[in-house]
């Protein structure tokens, strides 16, 4: 991948900062470069592993961890829905339209795509982005090695790890060999002895795929999934409906009327033979504007309420996943139920610990943190959010789902007001959007962001 070198005289370039480059940060960084012509842009991509491409989402390395989304809704381009397809095409991997790719070679595809647009315009900058600070003109960037100057600055720093585990009294588990505190942590995983006992704490996709990671790579394993309901998402089935259309209230909404609304069409759905996985997806398209149109206190009652019913049927797991999930059940090797850790008691390489009332005290090898990523970023651990934060230059969103934003992805200070020139992309987006965690909203955003940048950056240049 090309980069170049600082030779151009400072008041002759454009530079755009991206932080973060996970699908969010390429996704940006490609619609940067092919919506702008200026031969004095720069972007310079920040990524702490100078990797770009893996993330969160995309850095495992294990190929069983499949997409959750179907490969013909994954294209980078909404206007080339073909496009995933056409590339695994070429590169050998299943071009089927129904089926589920491995997360790594997602990775791929991003990295291809973003060598096929890059020129010399682009930079890739590894290591970690300690502070944003706004300077008049611009921003400073701040990194471990050194401070650069930006004209904007794109955060696309992704989903932050775990919120850390604790118990049903609220205290943290301590650090210790069984504890497993990012389940990202492969290497930790497949190091469990080949008859470990795992409590995985979480029932989402990511604690999924932990699982699959642990039991296939130790058939005497044993796995216990916990988590307050017990619930795992649904999985897809194959269906000859893609979506249904959903009819909405137009009037004032609340977070009841929504899921009763939603409730009758997938009755009235199931009359014609439709599944109510087709009213989900034929909901996505009006999700946002649904979002945006509830009160905060209704919002907040969706979350109480409504949300982990959504979630388990929005975000679903391929076919083949939930026939592993299956077998392992079958021969004991897993089980779910609903609980919380009430006692845990560290034993060095072990410990024991109850996750039910009453219930019998059980020792096990490994306690790992699969309960989803960390939202309200005035608790982060990580040196950015902390900075941003604590100067006011950005804040948490009013639900403390993720960054307070405009509808447009511009960042909102702690004064209330637009930081100009400062913008987010991706799942900080949550409280502002809700939908915004998954490729097809994520490139919408990307395309956004990317216009407004280039629009203010040509009017900077105009100007001089």
């Amino acid at each position: 991948m090309t980069s170049i070198q600082d030779t151009a005289p400072v008041s002759e370039r454009t530079r755009v900062a991206v932080i973060g480059g996970g699908a969010s940060g390429v996704l940006t960084a490609i619609n940067l470069l092919v919506r702008s012509d200026d031969p004095g842009l720069e972007v310079v991509v920040h990524e702490a592993s100078g990797i770009v491409g893996r993330g969160v989402a995309y850095g495992t390395n294990d190929q069983r961890h499949l997409l959750n989304v179907r490969a013909r809704h994954m294209s980078a381009f909404p206007d080339a829905p073909s496009d995933l397809l056409d590339w695994a095409l070429r590169t050998g991997r299943s071009s089927d339209p129904q089926g589920f790719l491995p997360r790594a070679d997602y990775a791929i595809y991003l990295q291809d795509r973003l060598a096929d647009v890059a020129d010399d315009r682009l930079r890739i900058r590894a290591g970690r982005v300690l502070d944003v600070v706004p300077n008049g003109a611009g921003f400073d960037v701040v990194t471990e090695r050194s401070t650069a100057t930006a004209d904007a600055v794109v955060l696309c720093h992704g989903n932050q790890p775990p919120r850390p585990l604790t118990t049903l009294d609220g205290a943290a588990l301590p650090e210790a060999p069984w504890h497993v505190a990012n389940p990202w942590e492969l290497a930790r995983l497949r190091a469990l002895p080949a008859d470990a006992r795992v409590v995985v704490v979480g029932t989402g996709l990511t604690a999924i795929d932990t699982v699959i990671t642990l039991l296939e790579d130790g058939p005497e394993r044993h796995v216990t999934m916990v988590s307050r309901n017990g619930l795992l998402p649904k999985p897809h089935v194959g269906q000859a409906h893609t979506a249904w259309v959903t009819k909405v209230p137009d009037d004032a909404l609340t977070a009841d009327a929504v899921a009763d609304a939603v409730a009758e069409e997938c009755r009235a759905a199931a009359e014609r033979g439709v599944g109510w996985r087709a009213v989900v997806d034929g909901l996505r398209p009006l999700t946002q504007e649904l979002w945006r149109r509830l009160p905060l206190d209704e919002r907040r009652r969706f979350l109480d309420v409504h949300a982990r019913d959504w979630e388990i049927r929005r975000h679903r797991m391929a076919p083949e996943v939930a026939l592993r999930l299956q077998s392992y059940r079958y021969d004991d090797r897993l089980a779910v139920h609903a609980g919380v850790l009430h006692a845990v008691e560290d034993l060095g390489e072990r410990c024991r610990l109850t996750t039910a009332a009453g219930q019998s005290p059980v020792e096990v090898d490994a306690v790992v943190n699969c309960t989803g990523p960390l939202a309200d970023v005035r608790q982060s651990a990580e040196p950015l959010l902390r900075a941003l934060v604590a100067r006011g230059t950005a804040a948490a969103d009013p639900l403390a789902l993720g960054l307070d934003s405009s509808a447009d992805g511009e960042v909102v200070g702690a004064d209330g007001r637009v930081v100009d020139g400062l913008y987010v992309v991706g799942p900080p987006r949550k409280g502002t959007l809700w939908e915004s965690t998954a490729i097809p909203e994520i490139r919408a955003q990307a395309a956004q962001v990317a216009a407004a940048v280039v629009a203010r950056t040509s009017r900077k240049v105009a100007a001089n």
